[in-house]
Protein backbone atom coordinates (compact mmCIF):
# COMPACT_ATOMS: atom_id res chain seq x y z
CA UNK A 1 0.00 0.00 0.00
CA UNK A 2 1.36 3.54 -0.82
CA UNK A 3 2.15 6.57 1.51
CA UNK A 4 -1.11 8.40 0.11
CA UNK A 5 -3.66 5.24 -0.04
CA UNK A 6 -2.40 4.61 4.20
CA UNK A 7 -2.53 8.58 5.01
CA UNK A 8 -6.18 8.06 3.45
CA UNK A 9 -7.55 5.43 5.15
CA UNK A 10 -6.19 6.01 8.29
CA UNK A 11 -7.66 9.55 8.08
CA UNK A 12 -11.18 8.11 7.22
CA UNK A 13 -10.82 5.69 10.28
CA UNK A 14 -10.46 9.25 12.30
CA UNK A 15 -13.50 10.46 10.85
CA UNK A 16 -15.56 7.98 12.08
CA UNK A 17 -18.18 8.83 15.14
CA UNK A 18 -17.05 8.50 18.57
CA UNK A 19 -13.68 9.90 21.02
CA UNK A 20 -12.23 6.75 20.79
CA UNK A 21 -12.36 5.88 17.30
CA UNK A 22 -11.34 9.19 16.16
CA UNK A 23 -8.19 9.31 18.94
CA UNK A 24 -7.11 6.50 17.25
CA UNK A 25 -7.77 7.19 13.66
CA UNK A 26 -5.31 10.17 14.40
CA UNK A 27 -2.73 8.25 16.04
CA UNK A 28 -2.28 6.28 13.26
CA UNK A 29 -2.34 8.42 11.18
CA UNK A 30 0.69 10.80 12.91
CA UNK A 31 2.38 7.33 12.95
CA UNK A 32 1.75 6.26 9.08
CA UNK A 33 2.92 9.86 7.91
CA UNK A 34 5.96 9.48 10.11
CA UNK A 35 6.46 6.46 8.39
CA UNK A 36 6.35 7.94 5.03
CA UNK A 37 8.43 10.40 6.64
CA UNK A 38 11.47 8.26 6.90
CA UNK A 39 10.96 6.71 3.72
CA UNK A 40 11.18 9.83 1.60
CA UNK A 41 14.35 11.21 3.89
CA UNK A 42 16.48 8.36 3.43
CA UNK A 43 16.29 8.15 7.03
CA UNK A 44 20.03 8.00 8.57
CA UNK A 45 22.76 7.74 6.88
CA UNK A 46 25.68 5.14 7.53
CA UNK A 47 28.64 7.40 9.33
CA UNK A 48 32.49 7.01 7.36
CA UNK A 49 34.25 4.47 8.06
CA UNK A 50 38.62 3.92 8.17
CA UNK A 51 40.92 1.62 8.81
CA UNK A 52 44.35 1.02 9.84
CA UNK A 53 46.96 -0.57 7.42
CA UNK A 54 50.22 -2.47 8.46
CA UNK A 55 53.60 -1.46 7.21
CA UNK A 56 55.41 -3.59 4.59
CA UNK A 57 58.02 -3.92 3.05
CA UNK A 58 60.66 -3.42 5.79
CA UNK A 59 62.86 -6.19 7.87
CA UNK A 60 63.02 -7.01 11.16
CA UNK A 61 66.06 -8.07 13.54
CA UNK A 62 66.03 -12.30 14.39
CA UNK A 63 67.67 -12.20 17.55
CA UNK A 64 66.51 -15.88 18.29
CA UNK A 65 64.05 -18.89 17.74
CA UNK A 66 60.85 -17.93 20.48
CA UNK A 67 57.51 -17.36 19.85
CA UNK A 68 56.30 -14.33 20.74
CA UNK A 69 52.11 -13.57 21.12
CA UNK A 70 50.74 -10.17 21.09
CA UNK A 71 48.15 -9.57 23.94
CA UNK A 72 44.64 -7.33 23.26
CA UNK A 73 45.76 -3.65 24.52
CA UNK A 74 44.61 -1.92 27.00
CA UNK A 75 43.35 1.27 27.01
CA UNK A 76 41.23 4.34 28.46
CA UNK A 77 37.40 4.45 27.88
CA UNK A 78 37.50 7.41 25.75
CA UNK A 79 40.02 5.30 23.61
CA UNK A 80 38.49 1.84 23.47
CA UNK A 81 35.59 2.71 21.18
CA UNK A 82 35.41 2.79 17.29
CA UNK A 83 35.29 6.63 17.54
CA UNK A 84 38.46 9.07 16.50
CA UNK A 85 39.49 10.84 19.26
CA UNK A 86 40.00 14.53 18.66
CA UNK A 87 41.64 16.94 21.53
CA UNK A 88 40.73 20.45 21.07
CA UNK A 89 42.69 21.85 24.24
CA UNK A 90 44.77 19.90 26.82
CA UNK A 91 42.75 17.44 28.84
CA UNK A 92 39.60 17.98 26.93
CA UNK A 93 38.75 14.93 24.76
CA UNK A 94 35.80 15.27 21.75
CA UNK A 95 35.30 12.62 18.75
CA UNK A 96 34.97 13.15 15.13
CA UNK A 97 31.32 14.09 14.19
CA UNK A 98 31.16 12.03 10.44
CA UNK A 99 34.07 9.41 10.74
CA UNK A 100 35.09 6.37 12.75
CA UNK A 101 37.15 3.23 13.33
CA UNK A 102 36.30 -0.16 11.27
CA UNK A 103 36.64 -2.09 14.53
CA UNK A 104 37.00 -0.64 18.10
CA UNK A 105 40.16 0.72 18.72
CA UNK A 106 42.49 -1.46 20.65
CA UNK A 107 41.47 -4.46 18.25
CA UNK A 108 42.38 -2.72 15.26
CA UNK A 109 45.87 -1.57 16.89
CA UNK A 110 46.31 -5.43 17.70
CA UNK A 111 45.63 -7.00 14.12
CA UNK A 112 47.96 -4.65 12.71
CA UNK A 113 50.57 -4.62 14.77
CA UNK A 114 50.90 -8.46 14.84
CA UNK A 115 50.37 -8.22 10.58
CA UNK A 116 52.89 -5.72 11.11
CA UNK A 117 55.48 -8.22 12.70
CA UNK A 118 54.20 -10.60 9.55
CA UNK A 119 55.18 -8.00 7.10
CA UNK A 120 58.24 -7.62 8.70
CA UNK A 121 59.34 -11.53 8.22
CA UNK A 122 58.75 -12.63 11.79
CA UNK A 123 55.43 -14.36 10.93
CA UNK A 124 56.51 -18.15 11.89
CA UNK A 125 57.51 -16.06 15.49
CA UNK A 126 54.31 -14.32 15.90
CA UNK A 127 50.76 -15.01 16.76
CA UNK A 128 48.27 -13.90 19.12
CA UNK A 129 47.37 -14.10 22.38
CA UNK A 130 44.74 -16.41 23.17
CA UNK A 131 45.01 -18.94 20.06
CA UNK A 132 46.61 -21.70 22.52
CA UNK A 133 50.25 -21.48 21.26
CA UNK A 134 52.65 -22.73 23.61
CA UNK A 135 54.97 -18.78 23.51
CA UNK A 136 57.56 -17.95 25.34
CA UNK A 137 57.30 -14.27 25.53
CA UNK A 138 53.91 -12.07 25.56
CA UNK A 139 53.51 -8.20 24.35
CA UNK A 140 52.18 -6.40 26.34
CA UNK A 141 50.79 -2.57 25.16
CA UNK A 142 48.82 0.25 26.40
CA UNK A 143 47.48 2.61 24.27
CA UNK A 144 47.95 6.55 26.03
CA UNK A 145 47.11 8.47 23.03
CA UNK A 146 45.43 8.01 19.55
CA UNK A 147 44.17 10.70 18.02
CA UNK A 148 44.10 14.23 16.37
CA UNK A 149 45.51 17.11 18.69
CA UNK A 150 44.42 20.80 17.29
CA UNK A 151 46.31 23.31 19.91
CA UNK A 152 49.70 24.33 20.19
CA UNK A 153 49.84 24.62 16.14
CA UNK A 154 47.55 22.97 14.16
CA UNK A 155 45.90 19.60 13.77
CA UNK A 156 48.79 16.68 14.88
CA UNK A 157 47.98 13.01 14.68
CA UNK A 158 49.53 12.01 18.00
CA UNK A 159 50.33 8.11 18.37
CA UNK A 160 51.81 6.56 21.93
CA UNK A 161 51.93 3.37 23.06
CA UNK A 162 53.67 1.93 26.30
CA UNK A 163 55.06 -1.70 25.50
CA UNK A 164 56.29 -4.74 27.51
CA UNK A 165 57.66 -7.88 26.85
CA UNK A 166 56.82 -10.38 29.14
CA UNK A 167 58.68 -13.83 30.05
CA UNK A 168 56.38 -16.54 29.52
CA UNK A 169 57.56 -18.89 32.46
CA UNK A 170 58.87 -16.45 34.51
CA UNK A 171 56.34 -13.53 34.81
CA UNK A 172 59.29 -11.11 34.44
CA UNK A 173 59.20 -8.22 32.17
CA UNK A 174 62.32 -8.67 30.62
CA UNK A 175 61.93 -5.24 28.35
CA UNK A 176 59.87 -1.95 28.19
CA UNK A 177 59.59 1.02 25.95
CA UNK A 178 57.44 3.90 24.99
CA UNK A 179 56.70 4.73 21.39
CA UNK A 180 55.63 8.20 19.94
CA UNK A 181 54.71 9.26 16.53
CA UNK A 182 53.53 12.64 15.51
CA UNK A 183 52.15 13.62 12.27
CA UNK A 184 50.73 16.42 10.46
CA UNK A 185 46.82 16.85 9.37
CA UNK A 186 45.85 18.51 6.59
CA UNK A 187 42.19 18.84 8.34
CA UNK A 188 40.27 17.03 10.93
CA UNK A 189 38.04 15.78 8.54
CA UNK A 190 37.72 11.99 8.28
CA UNK A 191 39.70 11.45 5.59
CA UNK A 192 42.85 13.69 6.40
CA UNK A 193 42.67 13.23 10.12
CA UNK A 194 42.90 9.43 9.84
CA UNK A 195 45.72 8.98 6.92
CA UNK A 196 47.94 11.54 9.54
CA UNK A 197 46.24 8.65 11.72
CA UNK A 198 47.86 6.02 10.06
CA UNK A 199 51.46 7.65 9.06
CA UNK A 200 51.93 7.95 12.78
CA UNK A 201 51.00 4.31 13.56
CA UNK A 202 52.85 3.28 10.98
CA UNK A 203 56.15 4.77 12.35
CA UNK A 204 54.80 2.73 15.63
CA UNK A 205 54.38 -0.02 14.06
CA UNK A 206 58.10 -0.47 12.32
CA UNK A 207 59.65 1.12 15.51
CA UNK A 208 58.16 -1.25 17.66
CA UNK A 209 58.48 -4.74 15.75
CA UNK A 210 62.51 -3.69 15.43
CA UNK A 211 62.86 -3.12 18.67
CA UNK A 212 60.32 -6.48 19.99
CA UNK A 213 62.43 -8.56 17.39
CA UNK A 214 65.68 -8.01 18.54
CA UNK A 215 64.77 -9.39 22.31
CA UNK A 216 63.27 -12.27 21.18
Amino acid sequence: MSCDEMGARTAGRGMRPGRVAGTVGLLMLALSLGGCGTLLSGGDKAVPTFDLSAPADFNAPRRGTGLLVVGPPTALAVLDTERIVVEPQPGQITYLDQAQWSDRLPALFQARLIESFENGNRARSVGRAGDGLNADYTLLSDLRAFGIRTYDGGPVAVVEVSVKIVGASSGRIVAAQVFTARAPAASTSGPDATAALDQASDQVFVELVRWASSRF
